[in-house]
């Protein structure tokens, strides 16, 4: 049987990939990547860049071009047999992870280069990508006795099986609930796209009248806009218990279980490496030196944050009363309450503004600012294999000609795909035989699709999404460093990772780029300045409590991996009842467990490392204050970023590449600034 994951090709073949063909692709490079590994260690040195580090390097790229496609497709077009296929190479690939990081044959050989007098002729690069291995064998456990590496190996392939049982619980506990209505006042108050995306989704169900469901679109529709209390009420009850031991589906995907074990095997493998708990251990490879930074500096920010989140509440309270009669707000009242009052205070609709940006636009007009910043022609391709037909495929050129990057952007909710946005890897940038192997990326968003012939409408929200991921997408695509462990935001510091995506947003608030992203989807007729300065006087509305709501999730991420004990297991909701004591203005209800779909620490990159949205906030609009200074399309500064943050990947360290852009370290005053806070 002909497999397309074992073919050479400048990208993946989606159409012709089969759950059949991925384990053996897998185990084929698996094996291939060892057979490398050993041969390369088999002469016993002297050991260099060309003869142990290029050809691994190579060897494991093949191997992650063929996994990339195999986890996006997971991702994006989830099925049960494509999902066993996928889960069963997971301890495969930790396996391979972890046994290369305990070689100690491999890492001696890496010391014998950092020690030589050929180390010195490498370039920064080079130079890093040694350094960033020898710290990630100690972090592997090759320091430790084999009885210890055998239980890291262990609970690393436990870990990597309880990530994906994790998201795999929320997709199903998603998927698993919708609402079927068939009178119209049920509805009331849904603005005319809402109510047409839930009558498309009802007759691709085959049913009659609307249809609602958990899918991020449905949900903030009904939240933000029904009258029927009693339908925000179940609706959010229903999202805010996926995946958990309360709620419509209570006990059926619940992720209690394994939410517990996750904590408490990240807790052993902290400490078999002789960290004290999996903090500790999150910040060996990021920015922030100690758990006490962190939290000084979460906690800073709350005590400059709290007085403005707590009078945030206040006038939405106060608001709901006078106006509306509503005198006890509880959750599944603030989304509604708070357009109601953006409404009545600012005379700013979502939905007004929601029919200034269509998506083509949107995206449109983010090519030409990207044009304007850094001088990237951005064209659609055509031709090209896909997982569906809304996804469209681009290429970027610089201002010479050649080739950057090239991305696939998915950008509707639908069934079977994961919710949130992301930016991912398909092909990583790295030098060749035959020349440079151009980076390609993934951008994913989870929007709401077109509804007959009415093109996608974005929210403002989502607006800066898009934006948000693509910055992540050209810090991928742009980079000029020719080795993969550093190219891209590979080797970034997690709390540094952000910063070009956040950064990135700030355009969407700018007149003039905003006069690029947005025309009326019927009339063609840009932003007027009217609804601008409505949006300009509504940026920082409840900017307090979403501060507030940001640093709740950081400080409970980071807490419960730094409190960890054993003997109390890991007191998730007494830990985020108690930061909600600390920093929130708002008490969820008894029977919410938000903690249960927070697959962000869960079953992603962030787990004790959450903090890094806000730790990167204070880099990125501090970045972004010099654009302010020196004009917000100026050219030269915008060469500037690129050259000294987009293309460096991970070459240098963070604060490094900051301050050769910036001239300084980072200040926080821009962050709370731009937030409207008061330093």
């Amino acid at each position: 049987m002909s497999n397309p994951l074992l073919e050479e090709t400048l990208l993946p073949q989606f159409s012709k990939i089969r759950p059949e063909h991925i384990e053996p692709a897998i185990d084929h490079f698996l094996e291939n990547a060892r057979r490398v590994i050993e041969h390369q260690l088999s002469h016993g040195g002297p050991y260099n860049w060309d003869n142990l580090v290029a050809p691994i390097e190579l060897a494991e790229d093949r191997l992650n071009r063929a996994w990339s496609p195999v986890g996006h497709l997971n991702a994006v077009l989830n099925s049960d047999a494509l999902r066993d296929a996928y889960q069963a190479c997971l301890p495969k690939l930790s396996a391979y992870a972890t046994e290369t990081g305990q070689n100690r044959a491999l890492c001696d050989a890496y010391r014998t280069i950092r020690d030589s007098a050929e180390f010195s002729k490498l370039d920064r690069a080079q130079q890093k990508i040694i350094d960033n291995a020898l710290r990630d064998f100690h972090l592997s456990g090759v320091d430790l006795d084999p009885e210890k590496q055998a239980r890291y190996k262990e609970i690393s392939q436990q870990l990597s099986q309880l990530a994906s049982e994790f998201e795999n619980n929320v997709l199903d506990a998603t998927n698993a609930w919708s609402k079927s209505l068939s009178h119209a006042e049920d509805l009331a108050g849904l603005p005319e796209s809402a109510l047409a995306q839930a009558r498309q989704a009802a007759a691709t169900a085959n049913q009659a009248g609307w249809l609602i469901n958990l899918q991020f679109p449905s949900y903030l529709a009904v939240m933000t806009y029904a009258d029927n209390r009693e339908l925000r009420h179940e609706l959010y009850q229903a999202f805010s218990t996926r995946a958990s031991d309360q709620g419509p589906h209570a006990g059926q995907y619940d992720n209690t279980p394994i939410m517990e074990r996750i904590l408490a095997l990240r807790h052993e493998k902290a400490q078999l490496l002789g960290f004290n708990n999996y903090a500790e251990y999150s910040l060996a490879a990021k920015m922030a030196e100690t758990p006490e930074q962190v939290i000084r500096f979460l906690e800073d920010l709350a005590n400059k944050s709290w007085r403005q989140a707590r009078r945030d509440f206040a006038e939405l309270q106060a608001y709901a009363a006078e106006h509306h009669g509503a005198h006890d707000l509880q959750a599944w009242d603030l989304t509604y309450y708070a357009e109601k009052m953006r409404q009545h205070f600012y005379q700013l609709s979502q939905e007004e503004v929601k029919a200034y940006f269509p998506s083509h636009k949107v995206i449109a007009g983010l090519f030409d600012i990207v044009e304007k910043l850094f001088g990237l022609q951005i064209h659609a391709i055509t031709d090209f294999d896909s997982w569906h037909p809304d996804v469209a495929f681009y290429q970027i050129n610089d201002r010479d000609g050649a080739t950057r990057g090239r991305f696939y952007l998915d950008l509707y909710a639908r069934a079977k795909k994961r919710g949130g946005a992301w930016m991912d890897d398909c092909v990583c940038r790295r030098k060749t035989a035959d020349g440079v192997q151009i980076p390609v990326a993934y951008l994913v968003c989870n929007f709401t699709p077109p509804t007959g012939a009415q093109p996608a409408l974005l929210t403002h929200d989502e607006v800066q999404t898009l934006f948000h991921e693509f910055g992540h997408g050209l810090h991928h695509m742009l980079t000029q460093i020719d080795h993969t462990g550093v190219a891209g935001i590979n080797g970034v510091e997690w709390d540094a990772v952000e910063l070009p995506s956040q950064i990135m947003e700030n355009w969407c608030w700018e007149k003039p780029a905003l006069q690029l992203i947005s025309g009326h989807f019927q009339t063609g007729e840009p932003l007027p300045d009217a609804l601008y300065d409505k949006m300009l006087a509504a940026k920082n509305f409840q900017s307090g409590m979403q501060m507030a709501r940001q640093l709740e999730f950081s400080l409970f991420d980071f807490k419960i991996h730094l409190d960890y004990a054993p003997e109390h297991g890991g007191r998730i909701y007494q830990t985020l009842n108690q930061i909600r004591e600390q920093v929130a203005v708002v008490k969820p209800p008894a029977f919410n467990r938000f903690a249960h779909s927070f697959s962000h620490i869960f079953a992603g990159g962030y787990a004790a490392g959450y903090y890094s949205y806000k730790w990167a906030e204070v880099l990125s609009s501090d970045a972004y204050s010099l654009f302010e200074e020196k004009g917000v399309f100026d050219r030269d500064t915008g060469l500037s970023f690129m050259q000294n943050i987009l293309e460096q990947g991970g070459s240098s360290d963070a604060m490094t590449l900051f301050k050769n852009f910036r001239g300084r370290e980072p200040e926080i005053d821009a962050l709370l600034r731009h937030n409207g806070i008061a330093a």
